[in-house]
């Protein structure tokens, strides 16, 4: 059988950036699940049981190549090149004062993140949406009750902190290295469990998220 490339890419990425996706196949490979091989996690892979792991370290014409690469017969795995990237959606709107905002909507219908406040621009929602998703998978998660602080290796450019509101009702907020808040819970829960539920879903439906602008003739909660 000819040789087949499914999937190739090559990007530069930052330690904590390759550090967030390595964490992500190594959640996979432990759970048994499939391991997503882009970002988004439209192409995966189910491994085999066992591999053969080859690790491979070179200086070549002034540059360093690390490889890791895991071999198994095709038979005893599984790959997926129209994998459900996400069980949710972005949906972008206009509010009633002209200012642009989102939510994440899983497709159980349930908002399980939202911008938190409106742009006057589109392309900025945009692109908090797409700070959301490159951020969210790899964050780390503190608890601002107990004082606690981020770990300094690994994770990525913005943090979920757990809180409780005014209510006393637990809330999170996803708040980038530089201050931002660019995703919150949108709504209060009745225990830190249930908090850290909603933002785990969040870190594993937004990479693959599809965005859809919304029409002036549709009703956005809370917007009419």
């Amino acid at each position: 059988m000819p040789e087949e490339t499914v999937h190739e890419s090559r990007e530069s990425r930052s330690r904590q950036a390759l550090a967030t996706y390595f964490r992500r196949i190594a959640q996979a490979l432990g759970r048994g699940e499939p391991v997503p091989v882009d970002d988004a996690g439209t192409v995966t892979v189910g491994p085999a049981a066992e591999q053969e792991v080859e690790v491979e370290l070179e200086r070549r014409d002034g540059t360093v190549h690390f490889e890791v690469e895991m071999e198994w017969p095709e038979a005893e795995g599984e790959i997926d090149e129209e994998a459900a990237a996400s069980k949710g959606a972005f949906e972008l709107y206009a509010d009633n004062a002209d200012e642009w905002r989102w939510r994440l909507v899983h497709d159980n219908g349930n908002i399980i993140a939202d911008g938190g406040g409106g742009y006057s621009d589109k392309r900025d929602a945009n692109f908090g949406i797409e700070s959301v998703q490159r951020n969210a998978p790899g964050a780390h998660v503190i608890d601002v009750s107990r004082d606690e602080e981020a770990p300094d290796e690994g994770g990525s450019n913005a943090t979920f902190e757990v809180f409780r509101d005014k209510a006393d009702d637990h809330r999170w907020r996803l708040v980038h290295d530089n201050g931002n808040v660019i995703a919150d819970s949108g709504q209060g829960y009745a225990s830190k469990q249930k908090a850290k539920q909603g933002l785990n879903s969040v870190k594993s439906n937004a990479p693959g998220a599809a965005t859809e602008e919304l029409g002036a003739d549709e009703t956005v909660d809370g917007e009419e």
